[in-house]
């Protein structure tokens, strides 16, 4: 199995500004990111960015970098240009690792790849794990997934689903129940010739009402597959405090 990586990171985060170049135990959190997913198997990482200060840095560690427009609205359309800057065919598999995950396990990279490649009827492959507690549950923020018997996704959104009625007598603040709950991961392997008409798509009517890019994917038309997580994703960075967290963690190991 053949997949390729591609590290969407930008310098203006607005919670967390500079956050690629950033340090957590020596490194820069992009190169612990980039360093986990070469270990993936990947036959390329590249990473694609907007900034030369981050270009300057990844190509120090030796990291291939491809520059990318700055009018990006997500990663997934930078990961397109990195495609067609490529000239990828439609058939390669390439895996969307976010640049402020850097202790994401190589395992879940190849996993989401080799999931998309054993499914020839999938044009994305993404993973979720078990949602742990009803306060995730409740979480706006806490992405849900329901899937069919044979793990294609049905739906994915922020509210509370699927929504087990006999365990909420009283309507939504008296529920007890999180049983068979998946929380989305934020991690996608894409056939290119999918990513490509998925870049190309205007915003679709759920997308906008849930502000998640996958509902587009599954408007278009596309079948995405998930499978559960086969060990613990690792806490990515979105805030100081979470920066502090995995600091702490990584020093402590």
């Amino acid at each position: 199995m053949s997949f390729r990586v591609v590290i969407p990171a930008r310098y203006g985060s607005t919670r967390l500004p500079g956050k690629p170049l950033l340090e957590i135990a020596g490194r820069t959190m992009i190169e612990h990111v980039y360093r986990r997913a070469v270990e993936s198997g990947a036959s390329e990482v590249v990473v694609a960015t907007d900034d030369e200060r981050i270009l300057q840095v990844c190509e120090g560690f030796g990291a291939a970098v491809c520059m990318t427009r700055s009018n990006h609205q997500s990663g997934t359309d930078r990961i397109a240009e990195v495609a067609r800057q490529k000239g990828w065919s439609n058939e390669v598999m390439v895996v969307n690792v976010q640049g402020d995950e850097p202790g994401l396990p190589a395992q879940l990279t190849n996993q989401v790849a080799t999931l998309l490649a054993e499914r020839a009827d999938a044009h994305i492959a993404t993973l979720a794990t078990p949602v742990s507690s009803l306060d995730e549950f409740m979480d706006v923020n806490a992405v849900k997934v329901v899937t069919d018997s044979s793990g294609r996704a049905m739906y994915f959104s922020r509210a509370p689903i699927p929504w087990p009625r006999d365990s909420a007598p009283s309507g939504l603040a008296s529920q007890t129940s999180f049983a068979g709950a998946w929380r989305h991961l934020g991690l996608y392997a894409y056939r290119v010739g999918a990513l490509l008409q998925l870049a190309d798509a205007q915003p679709s009517a759920l997308e906008l009402t849930e502000k998640l890019e996958q509902l587009r994917a599954m408007e278009m038309g596309m079948t995405i597959v998930v499978a559960l997580a086969s060990c613990p994703p690792g806490q990515g960075v979105d805030t100081q405090a979470d920066l502090d967290q995995v600091t702490a963690r990584w020093m402590d190991a």
